[in-house]
């Protein structure tokens, strides 16, 4: 099944729809009686809903064999002798229960999807349910990898349990001081968080470094504020035109300049994102201002974000293009990219990753590492019901504006690379691209505008 509007190789359809074909799958051959392996229910239970290139399935009259599927994606169906746990469901399919998987996963694994092993160790309340299942199986080498974790992480507490009740078992424990053969970043906090607040965190503190390496340019005082302001207001038709355009909308410099301020055209389709548009900058421009004069510029992202993403779509309710709950806040149903293996983050968990986000935002000091992961997170999230690239521009250029950095516009003839530079940070986790991405984007000089074709400006007029 694909959308009308899709082009041949469209993905969307397809992995949009991944999980519940899993699951339609599994029920047809294996009725009731499968369950992801380990390595494939870590990620789920971690709130990590990217498709993988492929899902291991284990069950009793499976084949060892792997059932290619659509755009390189795979399932390999593992014959296991018999289910040793009762599955849970996660994202729609069956899993191991979070202890089981934990104590299960492969060594190699908690090196390859290191973040996930720790923001499912994160979420443990305590040590009881995984030591449980250590001491029933008698898993020693386990035992020592998870205690070494929690003690790496600063879970001292959890560590010695596992240990001291290990070693009361009769079995011999030798803890592993390096179980993710990797630096880590971060320690987790003393209580229980949901796996998406340490994955946003952890991502956060991993890609700093990276972004500081690419983007290269410096932050500078701003003594003019009246000159920088100005210099964004003489960037506005250019930004608004390159924006909107990424988002998939026909505007035009002379459409853009008509509704600066007017209350025309409510039912056109353009001529109200555009009306938006114009609303919206004002107030982020506002926000730059207290800028300037010294607020935070994460402060003001939490209190107004919210606003600047109402003001975008105001005029398209008021014209009754869209419904007015839709400016309600953050969405209530899930949402996929299209042609991208990313997918954002669960709505339900929504609120919980733009808390973590938030406080990422308002802890760090580098204005540059704001403004690139603060784009690239936020949309990373996609918190909103649409607009999320809109306001993520925006809050990117609220926090380049405290580093003195200029108004920076993505052109629309560089959509592919942008495209290409977030899908390496949200799939590989690679930031990199997108960071000297930015900086070549902020350094380059606006780009133009698209003017009307010939018989478009009589179009405009016609429009009233």
């Amino acid at each position: 099944m694909t959308r009308p509007e899709e082009r041949s190789g469209d993905s969307t359809s397809w992995y949009s729809s991944f999980w519940e074909f899993c699951r339609a799958y599994c029920n047809d051959r294996f009725k009731s009686d499968w369950v992801l392996s380990a390595e494939s229910s870590i990620p789920l239970l971690a709130e990590n809903l990217n498709v993988p290139k492929q899902v291991v399935i284990a069950a009793p009259t499976a084949n060892n064999q792997t059932q290619p599927l659509l755009h390189g994606t795979s399932l390999y169906l593992y014959k296991a002798t018999k289910l040793t746990m009762t599955p849970v469901e996660t994202a729609g399919v069956q899993t191991f229960p979070a202890p089981q998987a934990i104590c299960a996963a492969a060594p190699a694994f908690w090196q390859t999807q290191k973040n996930d092993v720790i923001a499912l160790l994160g979420s443990q309340r305590n040590a009881s349910a995984i030591l449980k299942v250590l001491l029933e199986g008698g898993h020693a080498a386990a035992a020592g990898r998870i205690a070494g974790a929690y003690r790496l992480l600063g879970n001292t507490r959890a560590a010695d349990d596992i240990v001291t009740a290990m070693t009361a078992g009769g079995h011999d424990v030798r803890e592993d001081a390096d179980p993710f053969k990797a630096p880590v970043p971060m320690q987790l906090p003393s209580r229980a968080t949901r796996p998406i607040m340490t994955r946003i965190r952890l991502m956060w503190a991993e890609m700093r470094e990276k972004v500081l390496a690419n983007f290269k340019l410096e932050p500078r005082r701003i003594n003019d504020h009246d000159v920088y302001l100005a210099a964004i207001d003489e960037r506005y038709t250019s930004d608004a035109y390159h924006s909107l355009s990424i988002e998939g909308y026909s505007v035009t410099e002379e459409l853009i300049e008509k509704v600066n301020g007017s209350d025309g055209d409510r039912k056109q389709r353009d001529a109200m994102a555009a009306k938006g548009y114009w609303d919206a900058f004002q107030l982020v421009r506002g926000a730059v201002a207290r800028v300037l004069n010294g607020e935070d510029a994460a402060e003001i992202a939490d209190r107004e974000h919210l606003d600047w993403y109402r003001a975008l779509f105001q005029p398209s309710v008021q014209a009754g293009i869209i419904k007015p709950e839709n400016l309600a806040g953050y969405r209530t149903h899930f949402v996929f990219i299209r042609n991208s293996g990313h997918t954002p983050v669960a709505w339900e968990s929504v609120p919980d990753a733009m808390e973590a986000f938030l406080d990422c935002l308002k802890e760090e000091k580098d204005p540059r590492v704001r403004a690139v992961l603060g784009h690239f997170i936020f949309t990373f999230i996609h918190p909103l019901p649409d607009g999320n690239g809109r306001t993520g521009r925006f809050l990117m250029n609220v926090m380049m504006a405290s580093g003195g950095l200029p108004w920076t516009i993505i052109p629309v003839g560089r959509c592919d690379e942008y495209m290409r530079a977030l899908e390496s940070a949200s799939v590989q986790g690679d930031v990199g691209p997108f960071a000297a991405f930015l900086a070549d984007c902020c350094r380059r000089e606006p780009p133009p505008p698209r003017q009307s074709l010939p018989g478009e400006v009589q179009a405009l007029a016609d429009l009233g």
